[in-house]
């Protein structure tokens, strides 16, 4: 028996594990949204993660099905009702050594607290390396097709994947998680049949964000960004693991919110060429700083995209339009800025005209944001003072 900090570990492990059943309590990780055990087991040193409770498994099981993409093999899975004392959902799962590659690749920063970017130094060969490992996982994600935009499920009487659900995206778990009363009652209720409706959803997303937040807009001015922009869309790697010393990339993780999404998200340019979004990028630099650095990574990066695609078409995988291409005309005609803002509700801003209807609604929009930003200082003053 696993001889473990409780009895409910013992009891999870003892009875879901294949082999030997006894090991004992090596380490615990905390992620944003995983609290993970790790085990080393005494058959053959081989250790394994108990994750709680964070959803996973079944993108996990596309991701072995249909990629060649690093898994960290699943040995059991359970609901709450399944765990000892309905502790929670569980996935029990192989444990991979490995550093992150944001860590082998950053600038070296003095605090845990300073901003991650890429090192200006960096080899090229070596980014050349892993820049094709990643370019290879995005070309195979691209390829694969969905007639709706949801969530994802395996069925079990055609054996195929199917979207049998909405989506439940990153961007909503942190609306309703951090802004208080942000209401749900406009979300989807079933998959998306086209990619029009499903920009409209996040549309009307971002706007009742911008109502119901109070703190969002912390001037006039800002305010009125914000609601050009939100309008404007109306109308229209911490998480992977490598070998330190090989570069070769051990696991992907943190597939906790794959959906099916519209095919232009698979075509944009990869925002995290230096580590950095764009998004916290842009809130302390100049947008020439970004393109500086930015730029010249992009061509690297699809250059080794291009080396991947003619390997696989050498091996008699050719399927259509290249991935490169797409992703050079999307950031050429900037399509990738609109992708990438539509998905980031927090940061969505502009300062495009509007007509005259909208510009009278964003007036009053603008006297209700400043009201609801006294009454946030007001309620914080007497809270913390």
């Amino acid at each position: 028996m696993f001889r473990g900090h409780n009895k409910c570990k013992e009891i999870v492990v003892s009875s879901q594990r294949t082999g030997s059943p006894s090991g004992e309590f090596y380490r615990y990780l905390k992620g944003s949204f995983n609290l993970s055990l790790v085990i080393k087991f005494n058959d053959d040193g081989a250790k394994g993660v108990i994750r709680f409770p964070k959803p996973g498994h079944t993108a996990t099981h596309l991701r072995d099905e249909k990629t060649t993409i690093p898994v960290l093999r699943v040995s059991s899975w359970g609901l709450t009702v399944d765990s000892p004392q309905r502790l929670g959902p569980f996935i029990i799962m192989d444990f991979v050594e490995g550093t992150t590659l944001t860590t082998l690749l950053k600038q070296p920063t003095e605090t845990e607290q300073d901003e991650v970017i890429l090192a200006t130094d960096v080899d090229d060969e070596k980014l050349d390396y892993v820049y094709e490992q990643l370019a290879d996982y995005m070309l195979q994600l691209s390829r694969l097709n969905f007639p709706k935009i949801g969530a994802l499920a395996k069925d079990p009487t055609a054996n195929k994947w199917i979207v049998s659900e909405r989506p439940l995206t990153y961007n909503m778990n942190e609306l309703v998680t951090v802004v208080s009363k942000y209401s749900t009652s406009g979300w989807p209720t079933a998959p998306f049949a086209s990619a029009r409706h499903f920009l409209a959803s996040l549309a009307d997303e971002h706007l009742v964000h911008l109502e119901a937040q109070r703190n969002l807009a912390n001037s006039p001015s800002d305010a009125k960004r914000r609601f050009v922009a939100r309008q404007n869309f109306k109308k229209l790697p911490t998480n992977m693991l490598a070998d330190p010393k090989t570069l070769r990339i051990t696991a992907v993780l943190d597939w906790e919110f794959t959906n099916a999404m519209p095919a232009q998200f698979a075509y944009d340019p990869p925002w995290w060429l230096l580590l950095l979004g764009p998004d916290m990028w842009l809130e302390n630099y100049l947008m020439e700083k970004f393109m500086v650095r930015y730029e010249p990574r992009l061509e690297q990066f699809l250059r080794a995209l291009e080396r991947v695609e003619a390997r696989a078409t050498q091996d008699g995988d050719s399927n259509g339009s290249l991935l490169s291409a797409r992703m050079r005309e999307s950031w050429k005609t900037k399509r990738f800025w609109f992708d990438y803002g539509i998905r980031k509700g927090f940061e969505v801003t502009g300062e495009e005209r509007l007509d005259d209807e909208l510009s009278e609604q964003m007036e009053k929009l603008v006297i209700r944001k400043m009201d609801q930003l006294k009454a946030y200082d007001a309620e914080c003053k007497a809270r913390f003072s």
